[in-house]
């Protein structure tokens, strides 16, 4: 059995966009994961600490045999192997974020895990990317995409060639 997962795919340090390919190739080479879609890159003003460069955003779709806390696991794996080090600071500058955003039409909300991503409806640089790859698709309790996207500020978020 597979599920359909939404990944958030991000960093602000270094040669971003080859490190996204590659963050991207090494999911797709992993036992279990098969990315099914990809979305465009995007220039993408910071959240949080505005005092950083600005991040290069993206999102795929993948199916997936493994669970939501293994595919997780997995992405939290994928950072480090990629120079991600989580040092608690929240919305600082990094190397490369991996966001489980959606595990088909899951609800999870446990100390490590929280599907749908809470924040997805207040982020530009989420919902476009998401809208290249699911425009269509409903997250639980929070809505479609293209709807929320409709309610947000995405001006500056920039679509990358």
């Amino acid at each position: 059995m597979s599920v359909v997962a939404l990944i958030g795919l991000g960093g602000n340090l270094g040669d971003v966009r080859s490190r996204l390919d590659a963050a991207i190739d090494a999911l797709d080479a992993t036992s279990g994961i098969r990315v099914v879609a990809r979305s465009r890159f995007y220039r993408t003003p910071p959240w949080g600490h505005v005092d950083q460069p600005d991040f290069i955003n993206a999102a795929i779709a993948v199916e997936t045999a493994l669970g939501a806390h293994g595919l997780l696991d997995t992405l939290l794996a994928t950072e480090r192997a990629f120079g991600r080090v989580r040092d608690g600071e929240r919305w600082g500058p990094r190397t490369l974020d991996l966001d489980l955003l959606a595990y088909g039409d899951e609800v999870i909300d446990d100390e490590r895990l929280a599907v749908p991503h809470p924040r997805i409806a207040e982020r530009a640089f989420v919902l476009l990317p998401l809208a290249d790859i699911a425009p269509e698709a409903v997250l639980p309790g929070q809505g479609r995409v293209t709807d929320l996207l409709a309610r947000v500020n995405a001006a500056e978020c920039i679509p990358l060639a």
